[in-house]
């Protein structure tokens, strides 16, 4: 398909006006080497996927590195109007070349279009996509997004990045033969799940080693001075049920849905003078009503989609309240949000259901963890009796612990490329 069909396929999406910091001229020289990330940007164009992938992507610029953002796989293209899988690619590959010329990254990207190895679009052909895998110190596996082919075992430096721990852990130390083929062809895993590896964490660790990381995220994307909290909620984004990718390990089963601990938490709303909404996707109607009636707010999620509406929906949030998935509490995994990231970096306080993430970050003011419906309500009590003293604390939080520069760079040492 041509450049000019293309174009005149596509349909007017976001990213047209998100005001990025640091792009252009503004870059560092490029000295380090080349990084290539995999990633959801283009096959995924929603809120928080398209946030995750550009604070790797910037972030790893202002390191230093000429990075590129490649998706060479097969996985579906979700339609960005409707959300469904798409054969039509041509508006996602728009929204990608919008996206990266934002960023300053406009001639870094090579789209491959699922199914089809004869060609690709953006910067390169296949034989310079190739070439870009040979010449790359490293290439990112971000989400474990892309599924191997063959020609990828030539990468010099290939990246696991999980952000969802617990699965190939417990795959591999069951004897899964093509999760541990599969994991051996990386040179680096790293995970999410930072206490993974303790004496306290459940999760087993057999046969790799796996280095933690956090979400990062570029701060001054997420401020606007004296930007207000309009919406005048605590609030979170989510999808409320997932039937795949439970596990189980010896007696315990830990499950990848996030509705079994909101209604764990359905009357909180009466027990505290905090406004709760949750922008959900994939409740039924009925226990919608359900948790209307018990004082939560309710909006779709969908709503959300754009990275601009996205991020102003954060910004314009008192904080944020949220659950975590069974998968990472149960077993003290020390997972984090990249979502929740956000909130902090745009001063918004954070109530996030504990999954041994304190033992890593500091608590108490910004950021309060949570166990039972008693501790939420507590901390949301605590933070609206001294509100501005927390939004400072969760500034200072992201500063110190998520600041893109400091994760990254910390990531690029463990490979050896800082």
């Amino acid at each position: 398909m041509g450049t000019s069909r293309r174009r005149k396929e596509c349909r007017g999406m976001s990213g047209r006006d998100m005001p990025m910091k640091r792009h252009g001229g503004n870059y560092p020289p490029a000295t380090r080497g080349k990084v290539v990330v995999w990633g959801y940007l283009a096959s995924y164009p929603f809120g928080g996927m398209t946030w995750q992938v550009l604070h790797y992507l910037v972030g790893l610029r202002n390191l230093g590195f000429d990075v590129w953002y490649v998706e060479d796989t097969d996985a579906e293209v979700r339609d960005p109007v409707t959300f469904w899988p798409n054969d039509n690619y041509a508006p996602n590959v728009e929204f990608l070349e919008r996206i990266m010329e934002s960023v300053g990254l406009g001639g870094r990207w090579i789209f491959r279009p699922p199914g089809v190895y004869e060609f690709c679009l953006g910067a390169a052909d296949m034989n310079g996509l190739a070439d870009l895998y040979r010449d790359a110190a490293a290439v990112i596996n971000l989400c474990g997004s892309h599924e191997l082919r063959p020609e990828h075992d030539r990468i010099g430096c290939l990246v696991y990045l999980e952000t969802d721990p617990v699965p190939k852990q417990i795959a591999v130390a069951k004897g899964d033969s093509t999760t541990i083929a599969d994991l051996a062809r990386y040179h680096y895993l790293f995970t999410y799940g930072e206490n993974i590896g303790a004496d306290d964490c459940l999760v087993p660790v057999e046969h790799f080693t796996w280095h933690a990381t956090r979400p990062p995220v570029i701060i001054d994307w997420w401020q606007s001075s004296g930007h207000p909290a309009v919406h005048r909620v605590f609030s979170t984004i989510t999808s409320w049920t997932h039937t795949w990718n439970d596990v189980t390990w010896g007696e315990a089963r830990w499950r990848w849905s996030k509705h079994y601990e909101f209604r764990k938490l359905r009357s909180l709303p009466g027990r505290c003078s905090v406004p709760l909404e949750l922008a959900v996707v994939g409740i039924s109607d009925e226990e919608a009503e359900e948790f209307r009636n018990a004082g939560w707010r309710l909006r779709a999620a969908s709503e959300l989609a754009d990275p601009d509406v996205y991020r102003e929906y954060l910004r314009g949030s008192l904080g944020e309240f949220t659950v975590v998935k069974e998968q990472y509490v149960r077993p003290r995994t020390g997972w984090f949000s990249d979502r929740s990231v956000c909130y902090l970096a745009a001063g918004r306080p954070v109530v996030m259901q504990e999954t041994g993430f304190s033992k890593f970050i500091h608590c108490g003011k910004g950021l309060l963890p949570f166990l039972t419906e008693e501790d939420a309500t507590q901390a949301l009590e605590a933070i609206n009796g001294d509100y501005d003293r927390h939004r400072e604390a969760a500034l200072s939080i992201a500063r110190e612990y998520f600041d893109a520069d400091t994760v990254l760079r910390r990531l690029m040492q463990t490979i050896g490329l800082l």
